[in-house]
């Protein structure tokens, strides 16, 4: 159950975004230019990225749900799983290997990361491109990773997560939410704020 009596029991962060779509269209705006515009970086890839990142950091929902974007888009199913249990034995390759342990210390030791980290990456021949997109991948996963573990959401099934990853494939960060993808939303007052100007 949510943290918060006023969110249904299978709440997820759809129900926060549609509670503040002056904040959240244009997260998701934000979310579909990163995950599915132009980049060094393929879709299945960044999706891998946000799934992986937010596995390690703890984050079951957006382990789970994003693993299954990733499968959708054409990762081999299983690959996050296999690296979680070891990241050397993963059918992945070698380039990918080192992006994504670059990713790993990024989400669960930021302060670490050093010239070394960021050269290693571009020593296995990715572009400062595709470093600033795994960078903002991951950022986005602690990001929502603070917001789930905030609300207490819970991941929902593998079978629900894969279903859904079909239709994020097809609809992308903003057509998922109809509210959103409908002409430009108005802010509207918080709750909260509503109370105080009263």
């Amino acid at each position: 159950m949510p943290f918060l009596a006023s969110l249904s029991a299978d709440a997820g962060p759809p129900s926060i975004y549609t509670q503040y779509p002056e904040i959240y269209k244009p997260w998701s705006t934000m979310s579909e230019a990163l995950m599915n515009g132009p980049s060094p970086l393929s879709q299945g890839e960044r999706e891998l990225i946000l799934a992986y990142a937010c596995a390690v950091a703890g984050c079951e929902l957006v382990h789970i749900a994003h693993s299954e974007v990733a499968y959708a888009w054409g990762i081999p199913q299983g690959v996050v799983e296999q690296l979680l249990e070891d990241p050397e034995k993963a059918a992945v390759d070698a380039r990918l290997k080192v992006l994504l342990g670059y990713v790993r210390k990024l989400m669960t030791d930021p302060n670490a990361i050093g010239q070394a980290d960021v050269d290693a990456v571009l020593e296995a021949g990715w572009s400062e491109h595709a470093l600033h997109d795994a960078v903002a991948v991951t950022a986005r996963g602690a990001f929502m990773h603070r917001l789930i573990a905030a609300y207490g959401f819970k991941a929902m099934s593998r079978e629900a997560a894969a279903k859904k990853a079909q239709k994020r494939k097809a609809l992308g960060y903003v057509n998922l939410y109809p509210g959103f993808a409908a002409g430009p939303t108005e802010p509207q007052a918080s709750p909260t704020s509503a109370k105080q100007s009263k």
